[in-house]
């Protein structure tokens, strides 16, 4: 069969996501910080979008008539508010749905700046050549315009967004009041850069003395007397080789005179193994120590930071914003969105009334399609609020037992359910609960935090493996600290309770659990 070019007519049917269709989804599975960066981001490339203020102007309300009404911004239809007198609605398990009104989002027209501005006259009193100093007053402290009652967060921002001090540059400054010769100082500052973050000295002293120049002639006993006194600044027992040596100099440093300082270096140097596997039958016979003695020097050991270097620089805090909101109101559960993590952008009226029906050039195109676009971000913030409200709705009908009564409430959950539930695909249910948060009276919680898989018991009912971490967690709370309860042993009590689990499966949720075995929690009571 000769090859040779032809054209061919194909009859076939292809399923796309339409623009509209990609942007929704994007938006959908974006966090609260991604969301403001993108809303952000089409603030500035779209002449159409503005932010808006918040405040509904009850003068003038405008919306966008004259042109196609079916991309309107809000939809009654798709509303998840009724009409009621409470400004809410309340479905048939009894939780209340509290959308916060958004007059942006519903193509409200709120005056901007330079209207409010113009729609004002100036007082004659005051004179047109007035510089800032005539006006300003200077006794008015400045901690009165961002007081703790007032709204301006920069200086919030400022001190969150800074630079923590790193070990090594803690070090380094207190080397520099120290009178060293260029050997020591070159020994010092390659001993601070083999420090972790903890403080552990991660180089070997063999590896320190190789690294440095021949001509400097500089020998072990060098290195060990640099090293000696770091590990004497502050904090006291950083560049430590192991924890046995940073306990010691810690122990060390405190004065003679403090009770049990002698027994706890012993302990340390000669038993930690012991020490660190609970073994106390065999630390009080080889220590000649009696229980309660025992008890004080492993008290005063317990005093010491075993990583001195991590709290000179510690991790930077994350804060979450909750995207729902969830409180009890005279006796019902209601569901709202957070309105400080709701998107407050609209269509600038001024710029969307230059716009011409008739007129075919660039300019009047270009403003045609920013307003098109502008209406289908807008649309797509909106399902993307009413999505999360839907299924934020139903999880709290499924897990209102948890919100009652705690963790051990919790029932089995999974995306299936939800999905049936609010007639939507689970991978949009698994979007739209991936990095959102809830705020409820028990605390802020991720979405995915209320489903779980289950575990049958003994009666043909099922558990959630929540409720089992729980009560896990309640029967360690309560065991004897001299006899920790096994994972054989939780096995059997938990069979009391009807609840059939597996020891490694224990070991699974106790792990999770950031829960140490038994052997590791023993203690002299």
């Amino acid at each position: 069969m000769a090859m040779k070019p032809s054209l061919t007519l194909r009859l076939g049917q292809q399923l796309r996501m339409t623009p509209q269709l990609q942007q929704a989804i994007k938006l959908l599975q974006l966090s609260t910080l991604d969301l403001q960066q993108e809303i952000q981001e089409a603030l500035d490339s779209n002449l159409m979008l503005e932010e808006s203020s918040g405040e509904e102007d009850q003068a003038d309300e405008q919306t966008l008539e004259d042109y196609d009404a079916s991309d309107a911004v809000h939809s009654d239809d798709n509303s998840l508010v009724s009409d009621s007198d409470d400004g809410g609605s309340e479905n048939d398990a009894g939780v209340e749905i509290v959308e916060v009104y958004d007059p942006e989002l519903d193509g409200d027209y709120q005056q901007d700046t330079g209207e409010q501005l113009a729609s004002e006259t100036i007082s004659d009193e005051l004179p047109i050549d007035s510089v800032w100093e005539d006006v300003w007053d200077e006794a008015t402290p400045m901690s009165s315009q961002s007081g703790a009652g007032g709204d301006n967060d920069d200086d919030y921002i400022d001190t969150r967004n800074v630079v923590s001090t790193s070990l090594q540059t803690h070090l380094e400054d207190q080397l520099n009041l120290r009178r060293l010769s260029e050997t020591d100082e070159l020994i010092a500052m390659t001993i601070v850069d083999g420090l972790d973050s903890k403080g552990v000295l991660t180089v070997s002293l063999e590896d320190i003395l190789l690294s440095i120049p021949p001509e400097y002639e500089c020998e072990m006993d060098e290195v060990l007397a640099v090293l000696h006194l770091i590990q004497h600044l502050d904090p006291v027992g950083v560049a430590a080789r192991d924890l046995r040596e940073c306990l010691i100099i810690q122990l060390k440093a405190l004065p003679e005179q403090t009770l049990w300082r002698n027994e706890a270096i012993t302990v340390v140097s000669d038993y930690i193994t012991s020490l660190a596997n609970r073994d106390y039958a065999l630390l009080i016979r080889k220590t000649k120590l009696k229980e309660d003695e025992l008890r004080q020097v492993i008290a005063l050991i317990q005093t010491l930071d075993p990583r001195p270097g991590a709290d000179i620089a510690p991790s930077t805090t994350e804060y979450i914003e909750p995207d729902v909101l969830v409180s009890k109101k005279k006796g019902r559960w209601t569901v709202e969105l957070n309105p400080k993590s709701a998107p407050r952008i609209r269509v600038n009226q001024e710029y969307a009334s230059m716009i011409k029906r008739a007129d075919n050039s660039s300019d009047n195109t270009y403003l045609k399609n920013n307003l098109q676009e502008a209406r289908w971000f807008i649309k797509s913030l909106q399902q993307r609020n009413d999505t999360l409200l839907k299924v934020s709705t139903k999880i709290v009908e499924y897990q209102r037992g948890f919100l009652e009564y705690g963790e051990q409430a919790m029932k089995p959950l999974v995306l299936h359910e939800i999905a049936s539930a609010v007639d939507l695909h689970e991978s949009t249910i698994s979007r739209v609960t991936t990095q959102k948060y809830m705020l409820t009276p028990a605390g802020v919680f991720e979405l995915k935090y209320f489903f779980s898989s289950h575990v049958n018991t003994q009666a043909g009912g099922e558990v959630s493996s929540t409720a089992i971490r729980a009560l896990i967690k309640q029967l360690i709370a309560a065991e004897n600290p001299k006899k920790p309860l096994s994972d054989s042993k939780i096995v059997g009590l938990l069979a009391d309770q009807d609840i059939m689990v597996a020891r490694r499966t224990i070991a699974k949720y106790r792990e999770s659990l950031m829960i140490r075995p038994s052997n590791e929690r023993k203690q002299l009571v």
